[in-house]
């Protein structure tokens, strides 16, 4: 699942809703030429790159990825604007997941397969050639240059030539009745000393270091088990965005919970519920800059950036009638090594501008 997330429910936002042993298969299921990639022209320059940003990646050479719902893969090389999507040979046009590796080869985690684009042509696979679900959700590609990929349902990893399924236990969790998201792989990551972490929407996170797993929930300190992102600082914490179990419920009087922000420091959790939007809230977006700073999306409030001090809102945009009527839903935040913090939201690609996030539009960068 792409991080489609505004404040409702999450059986209304899935959009397609969701030991190791080898998978098989180890034919392409597609390559084409990239023959077709669209150009963008002024006259669209009000026009959103799309309706939601859901990833974003700076690759090696300083382009820009912004991955999509519905409008592929959009690329900007400092000059032009181009797509990738089912024209260019893509299986979908939902891109969740963005991911290059040491050859420059960009991976495309995609609502129907996984896709490798090496600047000319696209090669996808699917379950045919081993892939463990088609509906992908999850990139890593980690130190040794191993592919993970995580899916609605299961991970697995490619070498290049065959996928491996990598079976995640599950902790003992007692699950609401609404629960149905549960083996959403929302995270992979790989931490400074190697070790893989997993989020999943429902069993919380866990860790293996090569040798074991080790899980993490509420009761240990998260803010809940629904686990969106995780990311890491220059000393080494885990910064965890959760969502709020709760609004999958379906009596809406009942849509309250807890959720947010939770910083782990390898021993002891700290929440901040004196922070307003990062207790009571869902947080699907977390970046840690090249000068340590922290920045966290707040549902239905804003954008915040840590310190290591303190926490600093903005909120302040320029085209209010693009934030959806559930507030601000922040899908991915990303500072560019240019300085730049863009920031994908329900309804558009924006980017922060001093102390205000403007909207970007095609023709607008």
């Amino acid at each position: 699942m792409f991080k489609i997330k505004p404040c409702l429910p999450a059986c209304q936002l899935l959009l397609a809703v969701a030991f190791l042993f080898s998978c098989g298969g180890q034919s392409k299921s597609k390559v084409q030429e990239d023959n077709s990639t669209t150009t963008l022209q002024a006259p669209n320059e009000n026009q959103q790159i799309a309706d939601y940003v859901v990833e974003i990646h700076e690759d090696k050479k300083g382009n820009l990825w912004f991955g999509t719902v519905g409008e592929g893969v959009a690329r900007f090389d400092g000059k032009t604007l181009t797509y990738l999507n089912v024209d260019s040979g893509l299986v979908d046009n939902t891109v969740a997941a963005i991911a290059e590796d040491r050859q420059g080869n960009m991976w495309f985690g995609i609502h129907g397969g996984l896709a490798k684009y090496d600047g000319r042509a696209i090669t996808n696979y699917t379950t045919k050639d081993g892939l463990c679900n088609d509906r992908v959700s999850q990139l890593l590609i980690d130190k040794s240059g191993t592919v993970w990929v995580g899916t609605w349902g299961k991970v697995c990893r490619f070498d290049g030539v065959l996928f491996t399924e990598f079976e995640l236990p599950k902790p003992a969790i007692e699950l609401q009745p609404y629960q149905t998201t549960m083996n959403w792989v929302t995270e992979i990551m790989e931490d400074s000393k190697g070790n893989i972490w997993f989020g999943r929407d429902g069993y919380g996170a866990c860790k293996w270091d090569g040798k074991q797993f080790t899980h993490y929930t509420k009761k240990d300190g998260l803010a809940s088990n629904n686990v969106q992102v995780i990311r890491e600082d220059k000393q080494g914490n885990l910064w965890f965005g959760c969502r709020v179990t709760e609004n999958d419920h379906p009596d809406s009087d009942k849509r309250k919970g807890a959720g947010g922000l939770s910083r782990f420091d390898g021993k002891t959790f700290t929440q901040f519920p004196e922070i307003e939007g990062l207790s009571t809230n869902e947080t699907y977006a977390i970046h840690v800059d090249k000068e340590g700073n922290i920045w966290v999306g707040a549902n239905k409030l804003g954008i915040y950036k840590y310190d290591g001090k303190g926490f600093t809102l903005y909120n302040e945009t320029d085209r209010k009638d693009l934030i959806t009527p559930y507030g601000y839903g922040v899908q991915h935040l990303l500072k560019d090594s240019k300085g730049t913090l863009w920031i994908g939201l329900s309804g558009g690609l924006f980017r922060l501008d001093g102390e205000v996030i403007r909207n970007v539009g095609r023709g607008g960068f």
